[in-house]
């Protein structure tokens, strides 16, 4: 759908329908995680979505934040990851399916499932994005992000009582 610039305007929403949300506009870029935080928000073996400005993102509903990431409060599905000037909206959550966005990257292909095949013209990144106009922090202070040290074994778990 465009609206009367000819600007697209895409549709989303969570499973239930409780929270809805559009974007306008093209995404700034599109992308495919295979990092921790990604796997473990989606249940899968990565994450695909896109990221418009802040301003081109409107939302309803009620969800509640995780490190950035909203979720339905009814249903638990992921939503929006939302920064100070940009929104990442996850793929499947359009009500179209977005033929026409295409991954240009992959981040944290370290842990790309081996039955997985990089993306021919996407560029890889082993972890992050490579921003050379941010000054890089240490990755232990890399906000929203779960290093594999502190991610305990399976024999380390507690079972509640």
């Amino acid at each position: 759908m465009e609206n009367r610039s000819g600007e697209t305007i895409r549709f989303g929403s969570c499973y239930c329908r409780a929270v809805a949300f559009r974007v306008t506009g093209q995404p700034l870029r599109v992308g495919i995680c295979h990092c921790a935080d990604c796997r473990k928000t989606s249940g899968s073996a990565f994450s695909a979505y896109a990221v418009w400005p802040i301003s081109a993102l409107e939302q309803t509903g009620q969800v509640s934040t995780y490190g950035n990431r909203s979720f339905c409060v009814t249903c638990g599905s992921r939503v929006t990851f939302v920064r100070d000037d940009e929104a990442e909206v996850m793929l499947g959550s359009l009500d179209v399916v977005p033929s026409d966005l295409t991954p240009e990257y992959e981040l944290w292909t370290g842990r790309r499932e081996n039955w997985l095949h990089p993306l021919p013209e996407a560029r890889q990144f082993e972890h992050d994005r490579d921003l050379a106009a941010e000054p890089e922090l240490p990755e232990t202070e890399q906000p929203g992000r779960t290093l594999e040290t502190e991610v305990p074994r399976p024999t380390e778990l507690v079972r509640p009582v």
